[in-house]
């Protein structure tokens, strides 16, 4: 499974380590949603990869990079799943796996249509967050989801509209960890969401 892909220059970074695996077909691909840091490079492994399913939120945008993840998709003769809570991603005896957010279809804010996993291996788990806001977190929270996870994916780079001081008591990870840009423009991550 391959969450996301980065930027567009992160194309041969993301292809070249996967090829380095011997891996020549992902069994999941998931879009979690429709920024260029996420889906940068999707076309490209899209195109480099035999791919199993499809999944992403059904939410479009006009940039040229989303049209190129379509086109990408067309081409190769993809169906896109949508990406929705209560999916369950089948792909390993060993693993469970769910989507269990976006809880709604439609959100002011692209991030909140972030598909957040949750992974269970053995006895780890991991939630993986996306770029999922506040709101996001709260609709995870009213749906009494099993939060509890050994790895937590800080949500939107460590950004302060996300990990909400209650989704992080109901997850109450051993560790987390922020994937960021060293000095990028945003401020990621903030102090208040370090602190936390």
């Amino acid at each position: 499974m391959l969450i996301d892909s980065g930027n567009n220059a992160d194309s041969h970074t993301v292809i070249n380590y996967i090829k380095s695996e011997g891996i020549s077909k992902i069994d999941i691909l998931i879009a979690t949603h429709p920024h260029e840091d996420h889906i940068g490079a999707m076309d490209e492994v899209i195109e480099s990869f035999d791919i199993g399913k499809f999944y992403m939120p059904k939410v479009t945008t006009t940039t040229k990079t989303f049209e190129d993840l379509i086109l990408a998709v067309k081409s190769k003769g993809l169906v896109i799943n949508t990406a929705t809570a209560g999916t369950k991603l089948n792909f390993d005896s060993q693993i469970e796996s769910e989507i269990i957010a976006p809880n709604s279809t439609s959100y002011t804010d692209l991030n909140d249509y972030s598909a957040v996993i949750k992974l269970k291996c053995g006895n780890e788990s991991f939630l993986l967050d996306g770029d999922a806001e506040s709101i996001s977190e709260q609709e995870m929270l009213n749906k009494r989801y099993n939060l509890k996870a050994d790895v937590l994916k800080v949500g939107h780079h460590g950004s302060s509209s996300s990990t909400t001081s209650e989704i992080l008591n109901a997850v109450s990870p051993k560790y987390a960890f922020i994937s960021i840009g060293k000095d990028n423009d945003y401020g990621h991550p903030t102090e208040q969401t370090l602190n936390k």
